[in-house]
C-alpha cells in the first residue's frame, strides 16, 4: 500500500465518522449523546482542576494572616482603586475578555496555573493535545462543510420561482447548515420561553458578544439578517444567502443613510410573510457582562419587538470578539480551540411603543429587560468608544466618583491615621 491510498482510506474514513455520528445527527437536530458524555467529562475535569487550584492557592495564603500584612494589603488596595480609577473606567474594560472566578485549563489566564502540581500540568498538556490535535481538525471539517452547504444550498434554492415551497426550503437549508456550524463548535445551548420565539413581520433584537450570536439563534429559527456588504468569504455568502432569503444588506454608501435604511426596514416588516429580522443594536460586540447603549434607529421603524438575551458560559470558552484586537481568522481559531461553547438563550414577551414614548426611552426600556434577564450590567455608553479614545470626562467622572467614596467612607480614613 503506498502513501497516497494510505492518505485517502484515512480520510475516508475520518469524513465516515464525520458523517455518520456528527453531521447527519446535528443536521436532523438529534443527538447520538457524545456531545453529552464530553459535557459531563470536561465539567469533571474541570471540577477536579479548581480543587487543585484552591489547594495550591491556600499554601500560599498560609503567610498573609499577620495584622501588619493586612493593614498593608488595605492600604495597597485603596492605592490601586485610585490607579484604577485614573487609568481605567467601566465603559474599557467591558472591551477585553471576561475574567474567570478559576482557571478552566486554557491559555487565557494571569496567573500560570499550570505549574501548581505536576498532575495539574500533565492534565493541561493532556488538554492542549485534544484541543490542538482532534478537535481543531474535527471542528475544521464541521465548520468547511457547514458553509460549503450553505452557499450551495442557497444558490440552489434561490433559482426557484417565489412562492411557499422556496421559502421552506430556504429555512430547511439555513437551519440545516447553522446546526452543522453550531456542532463545529461544540455548541451547547439551553433556549428557554420558546412560546416567545420571535414571528414573522416583527423584529429580534439581542444583545451582541460575538458573530456566532447569529448561529446560536438561527439553529432554533430562521431570521432576516441585517448588515454591511462585505467582500472576500463572507461577501460570497451573503450573495449566496440573499438569493434564497430577503436578507438586507447594505453597501457601505447606503449605511451612512438613516432614512434609506429606515425605509428598506419598514418595507420589510409591512410583509408578515418574511421571516424576523434579527437587530443587534449596540452596534459591535460587548465582553458578555453587561448590556451598553441601544441605537435609537432599530426602534424608529415600528412594529413589534421581540427582545432576546444572549449569555454565554466563560468557563468553557470565551465567546467575545474584541475585533480591535483580533482579526476573523485569529477569533475562529481561538473559539475553535477552547474546550466547548455553552450559552443560555431567553426569549422574552414582545414589546411595544408606549403612546407618548420616543425612540430613545424604548431602546432603554428593551435594553434593560434583556440586561435583567441575562443577568447583564447595564450602561448608558455607546459601544462605539470600543475604537474611539475615551473621553477625559469620563475618566474625571470616575476619579469623583473615587473620591466622593474616600471622603464619606469615614471607618477607613480613621483606619490608615
Amino acid at each position: 500500500m503506498d502513501g497516497a491510498e494510505l492518505a485517502g482510506k484515512i480520510v475516508y474514513t475520518w469524513l465516515t465518522l464525520v458523517l455518520g455520528f456528527i453531521l447527519l445527527p446535528s443536521a436532523f437536530g438529534v443527538s447520538l449523546g457524545i456531545s453529552e458524555l464530553y459535557m459531563k467529562i470536561l465539567v469533571k475535569t474541570l471540577e477536579w482542576a479548581t480543587l487543585r487550584i484552591e489547594k495550591g492557592v491556600s499554601k500560599e495564603s498560609v503567610l498573609k494572616n499577620s495584622a501588619s500584612v493586612g493593614k498593608l494589603n488595605m492600604v495597597l488596595n485603596v492605592y490601586l482603586k485610585g490607579l484604577e480609577a485614573i487609568v481605567e473606567d467601566e465603559v474599557t474594560q467591558r472591551f477585553s475578555s471576561e475574567e474567570l472566578v478559576s482557571w478552566n485549563l486554557l491559555t487565557r489566564t494571569n496567573v500560570n496555573f499550570q505549574y501548581i502540581s505536576p498532575k495539574l500540568t500533565m492534565v493541561w498538556v493532556l488538554g492542549v493535545i485534544v484541543r490542538y490535535c482532534v478537535l481543531l481538525p474535527l471542528r475544521v471539517t464541521l465548520a468547511f462543510i457547514g458553509i460549503s452547504f450553505l452557499v450551495i444550498g442557497t444558490t440552489l434554492v434561490g433559482q426557484l420561482p417565489e412562492s411557499s415551497l422556496k421559502n421552506r426550503l430556504s429555512e430547511l437549508v439555513h437551519l440545516t447548515c447553522c446546526r452543522i456550524c453550531v456542532r463545529a463548535l461544540s455548541g451547547t445551548i439551553h433556549y428557554h420561553n420558546k412560546q416567545y420565539r420571535p414571528q414573522k413581520g416583527g423584529i429580534c433584537v439581542a444583545n451582541h458578544t460575538s458573530p456566532i450570536d447569529v448561529l446560536i439563534l438561527t439553529t432554533d429559527g430562521c431570521y432576516a439578517m441585517v448588515g454591511q456588504v462585505h467582500g472576500g468569504l463572507m461577501g460570497i455568502i451573503q450573495r449566496a444567502m440573499v438569493k434564497a432569503c430577503p436578507h438586507v444588506w447594505f453597501e457601505r454608501s447606503e449605511m451612512k443613510d438613516r432614512h434609506l435604511v429606515t425605509k428598506r426596514l419598514r418595507e420589510h416588516i409591512a410583509d408578515k410573510k418574511k421571516l424576523p429580522i434579527l437587530i443587534f443594536p449596540e452596534g459591535t460586540c460587548i465582553n458578555n457582562t453587561s448590556v451598553m447603549m441601544f441605537k435609537k434607529g432599530s426602534f424608529e421603524i415600528g412594529g413589534t419587538i421581540y427582545p432576546v438575551a444572549i449569555k454565554y458560559n466563560p468557563q468553557f470558552g470565551d465567546a467575545f470578539w474584541n475585533s480591535s484586537k483580533y482579526n476573523m481568522v485569529s477569533y475562529l481559531l481561538r473559539v475553535m480551540t477552547s474546550w466547548a461553547i455553552v450559552c443560555d438563550v431567553w426569549y422574552m414577551p414582545p414589546m411595544t411603543r408606549e403612546e407618548g414614548e420616543d425612540a430613545v426611552q424604548f431602546a432603554n426600556r428593551v435594553k434593560s429587560a434583556i440586561a435583567i434577564q441575562g443577568g447583564l450590567t447595564e450602561l448608558p455608553w455607546d459601544g462605539g468608544l470600543k475604537r474611539a479614545k475615551v473621553k477625559d470626562t469620563f475618566k474625571e467622572q470616575q476619579q469623583k466618583n473615587y473620591s466622593k467614596m474616600i471622603v464619606g467612607n469615614g471607618s477607613l480614613n480613621s483606619e490608615l491615621d
